[in-house]
């Protein structure tokens, strides 16, 4: 069985990880797999994956929430300020705002859940209702780069700090297509369980290795990333795959 038959078979929820800078590449997959007529029933994400799968499912059309982020430069978000983080992030938050469609998460137009992580508790919290802006930038906002955003008054950052993979929402008898950033962030160890593929009934991964990196200097590499994860995803959906728990491993070109 191909990968694209897998999806097609059943209802199934696409989970997209933490990865620095890492949502040109989620795009990609995310409007491959729309062009396959492969809708996901549900989405979730930490960070960069929060990102696109906030957006998306507020009923942002694809093409808007493209054009707007491959226009994204530095300076549209650099904001630096006194506080717990370099950026203020209302520049961020701003960006967001004009970038969401529906921002009540609650309303999303196909359920939606975001992983964040609570300073105070130390440890992850899923949300599936409230500010979707609000929401996003705290599972975007690195440490020490960005400053917490305050949720139900309580300091909240990245997603990706306890739940790289953006699964923490998701229950155990949903079929899953994950899609898992290859690239390690510079503060995460080679040896971090963070970087390797989750195992779980009904899941599938895709992991595209070699693609290039962004970041706040090379935002405009983004329409490269976009591309390459495109043609990549396109060649995992006529993958062989044999059991749940595989991950198909494609090579950037």
């Amino acid at each position: 069985m191909k990968l694209n038959q897998w999806l097609a078979q059943q209802p199934f929820t696409l989970a997209m990880s933490s990865g620095f800078f890492g949502f040109f590449a989620h795009a990609g997959v995310l409007d491959t797999l729309l062009k396959h007529n492969l809708k996901p029933a549900a989405v979730s994400g930490s960070s960069a994956g929060a990102l696109i799968a906030g957006v998306y499912a507020s009923g942002t059309p694809m093409e808007v929430m493209l054009e707007r982020l491959f226009a994204l430069r530095k300076a549209d978000f650099w904001d630096p300020g006194i506080g717990l983080g370099l950026l203020k992030g209302r520049k961020f938050r701003a960006i967001l705002t004009d970038l969401v469609h529906q921002p009540d998460l609650a309303q999303s137009t196909v359920p939606c859940s975001i992983s964040i992580w609570d300073a105070l508790s130390r440890q992850t919290r899923v949300l599936q209702s409230g500010s979707l802006v609000d929401i996003i930038y705290a599972s975007c906002a690195v440490p020490l780069l960005f400053q917490p955003r305050w949720l139900d008054g309580r300091p909240s950052w990245d997603g990706g700090i306890a739940d790289r993979p953006g699964l923490a929402g998701i229950n155990g008898s949903e079929r899953v297509f994950y899609h898992h950033i290859a690239a390690r962030s510079p503060w995460r160890k080679r040896t971090s369980r963070a970087l390797q593929i989750p195992q779980r009934a009904d899941l599938m991964a895709l992991a595209i290795n070699g693609l290039p990196r962004s970041g706040p200097n090379r935002l405009h590499l983004g329409p490269t990333i976009f591309a390459a994860a495109k043609v990549a995803t396109e060649q995992a959906l006529r993958t062989e795959v044999h059991s749940a728990g595989d991950c198909v491993q494609i090579v950037a070109s």
